[in-house]
């Protein structure tokens, strides 16, 4: 079967007739790719109309024909032929000696024409859907050895994946070399991070996946291919955390470059921030843009902070200006593509929606388990509202062989090991944590969040190897080999890859971790990029991480705080060698071989934010690549690594009974984020009660005291929320 990879063309119908050809044809394998790849040249980009990349047959070009019209056969099918060639000699791995190893052939594929055998010869080849099996059958490939090369070759196009500059070590068993090996291994898009950059819809596309899994890339990527292809749309690229605009801009760079020879033309790729205030250039965001184009009041932080609660002043400045909006204006951009889309609110996206032009080209990328605030995004159909008869405004259909998908999955994570991965997936669900004594729902032991829909720990790369995944039953999930590449963990033992350490103070925490880092720089031939610390309160980093940071100073070590020390959109510092300090809201977006994570006693436990905790957590452990320390101080700490042992004595499986729906909805209910007023009015109301019952029971207070209708109403409430 051939996997079919539609990304956007100006031939509709010929690609449309040749895909489904290929999509009836099941005696044929390999990938199909149409209006990819583009090809940089001198006289600018070249775009191939579609290959077809098989085992048997070796690379296929199709130069297609829209038309009847049968125009300078022989100059486009060379130069179509010499351009790829070109390519592909680039890669060792595909030649030996002087000799390209793959065999290139061309047809001209002119569906509209039924008379295609007579302008056919034997060098230049023209062929319809009546005679092109007939053609196939005489092209084949006797050695096809350099087959997943070549498919790599083409998949990749690019080896931006690696890392920010060349990497240079000394020992083959260093830190460095081993991150040198991993960064080499996963610099190749696998097949649905292909997928993801090429294929477009002319209408809303999602892409789901772990932490890891490339999101970030596919986005960059897929933003400089449709530059490349349609050099007068204006795309926008927008995102959460600010320091993942340089990123954008270097990968969006390097990619458009490969394929255009040419830099982008940055008037029509706006890499933007979400909220954005006046001023022009670096400032301008998307929601400000759209209260300028529609004369709409604009808000700022502070004044949406008096208008809205605390943590929805973004989506009340969103929200105000859609319901404000008079009437539909056109569109300006013809692309937006939105990246940690799990931490923007629902109105954010809508908002984007309405600045689109009428193809409504919208993609957005997130993890729902990286979302640091308390909601997952619900679905299209919620999101984007309904039309006037009342049918949705976005529906996702079933995806359908040879179109290009509405919804894509990335299973498998690049970024973390297994072990580091199931980790953190257990911290943050707190699958072996211990219940507290009367506030949990014994059936969900000490669960403090789950998935509503169980098909996501599948669809996220996770199988079921013992028990059933059905509401109420024991299961045990693992992550498998597909997923979770056995390379990614390999390179160290287990107890190198991810450490949990206790201290005595915060003092001792700090001169161990000084320590540590000095080590990584003078003995393991890391760079100073390659290592990230992150603590995991947003509000008290700059004030803990100064005594770290200055005993580095004192061993000549230069370290920056990540927002602070550097401009808003600098995560690590390009203009000198230093250790980057960082919360873990700016940590989000960003990747490092080795990550420090100080004070993780802070996230064992918290009232009224016990989930934003833990996902802080998982967020932080997932920032590494290859190993991860742990560090924290006194008793939460030490009930941290109890949860960690457990993952380790169940080899990194999560072993649970899956809550029912009804306990689910308790595990909302009592681990829900509050804020300060909500907090107060919670311990108010049981100080009270308690008070009351004490009361009652000492007899200081009758019950013919109370009022019968207070009485009434408490046990009705009581008997209708029993359990």
């Amino acid at each position: 079967m051939v996997n079919i990879i539609k990304g956007t063309t100006k031939k509709p119908i010929s690609s449309e007739r040749l895909a489904n050809f290929f999509a009836h044809s099941t005696e044929y394998e390999g990938f199909l790719y149409i209006g990819y790849p583009i090809i940089g040249t001198a006289e600018g980009p070249f775009p191939i109309d579609a290959i077809w990349v098989s085992r048997e047959k070796g690379l296929i070009i199709f130069n297609l024909i829209e038309g009847r019209e049968l125009n300078k056969i022989e100059e486009s099918q060379d130069d179509s032929a010499n351009k790829l060639e070109a390519k592909l000699r680039g890669h060792k791995t595909l030649m030996r000696g002087r000799q390209i190893q793959v065999p290139i052939n061309v047809v001209t594929f002119a569906p509209a024409r039924s008379d295609v055998a007579k302008h056919s010869t034997e060098d230049y080849v023209i062929c319809n859907e009546s005679n092109l099996k007939e053609w196939l059958e005489t092209i084949e490939w006797p050695d096809s050895s350099v087959y997943q090369e070549l498919v790599a070759v083409i998949q990749a196009i690019s080896t931006i994946r690696k890392g920010r500059k060349k990497r240079e070590v000394k020992r083959e068993d260093s830190r460095g070399a081993k991150l040198k090996r991993l960064e080499d291994s996963i610099a190749n898009l696998d097949n649905l991070q292909g997928q993801a950059v090429i294929e477009t819809v002319d209408g809303v596309q999602r892409i789901r996946g772990l932490a890891g899994s490339g999101k970030t890339i596919v986005l960059a990527l897929k933003a400089a291919y449709l530059h490349a292809q349609h050099a007068d749309w204006r795309i926008a690229v927008t995102f959460h955390t600010r320091s993942l605009k340089g990123q954008f801009r270097q990968l969006i760079n390097t990619f458009t470059i490969e394929q255009t020879n040419e830099e982008p033309e940055w008037e029509n790729v706006n890499i933007i921030h979400a909220w954005g205030a006046p001023g022009g250039g670096d400032r301008n965001g998307l929601y400000y843009l759209f209260c300028q184009l529609n004369g709409l009041e604009y808000l700022d932080f502070n004044s949406a902070r008096a208008l809205f609660r605390k943590g929805q002043e973004f989506d009340g400045a969103c929200q105000k200006a859609l319901k404000e909006l008079s009437k539909t204006t056109e569109g300006i951009y013809d692309v937006i593509l939105i990246d940690e889309a799990q931490d923007f609110p629902p109105s954010f996206l809508q908002l984007c929606y309405e600045l689109l032009k009428p193809d409504k080209r919208l993609v957005y990328a997130y993890d729902e388990l990286q979302n640091l605030g308390s909601q997952s995004l619900p679905s299209p159909e919620e999101i984007f509202g309904t039309k006037e008869d009342g049918t949705p405004r976005v529906r996702f259909e079933s995806a359908q062989e040879g179109r290009p998908k509405q919804d894509i999955i990335l299973k498998k994570c690049y970024r973390n090991s297994r072990p580091i991965l199931a980790t953190a997936h257990a911290l943050g669900f707190g699958i072996y944590r211990a219940p507290s004594q009367s506030s949990e729902p014994q059936a969900a032991s000490g669960l403090i969040q789950i998935f509503d829909h169980k098909q996501l720990w599948l669809d996220i790369g996770y199988s079921v190897s013992n028990g059933v995944l059905e509401e109420g039953q024991e299961v045990t999930l693992q992550r498998t080999q597909e997923s979770s590449p056995t390379f990614l963990e390999d390179h160290s033992p287990i107890d190198d890859l991810i450490q949990f350490r206790r201290f005595a103070s915060t003092k001792d925490q700090a001169q161990w971790l000084a320590d540590a880092i000095q080590k990584n720089l003078t003995q393991d031939e890391l760079r100073h990029d390659d290592i990230v610390i992150i603590n995991p309160d947003p509000l008290s980093t700059r004030g803990v991480v100064a005594p770290i940071r200055q005993i580095l100073f004192d061993k000549g070590i230069q370290s920056h705080l990540a927002g602070v020390d550097t401009a808003p959109d600098i995560f690590f510092n390009p203009e000198t060698e230093s250790i980057v300090f960082t919360g873990i809201y700016r940590a989000k977006g960003n990747e490092a071989g080795m990550v420090y994570i100080i004070n993780a006693q802070d996230c064992y436990s918290s009232y009224g934010n016990l989930r934003s905790v833990r996902n802080r957590l998982f967020t932080a452990i997932t920032r590494s690549k290859a190993w991860v320390r742990v560090l924290g101080v006194g008793p939460g700490m030490n009930r941290l690594i109890g949860e960690f042992t457990e993952i380790r004595r169940n080899d990194f499986k999560l072993r649970f009974r899956y809550p029912t729906a009804e306990e689910r909805q308790h595990l909302s209910i009592i681990n829900r984020d509050m804020t300060e007023e909500e907090k107060k009015r919670v311990k108010q109301g049981k100080e009270s009660l308690q008070t009351l019952i004490a009361d009652l029971e000492s007899g200081v207070i009758h019950k013919e005291d109370l009022d019968t209708e207070q009485i009434k109403r408490l046990l009705n409430f009581l008997k209708k929320n029993r359990g």
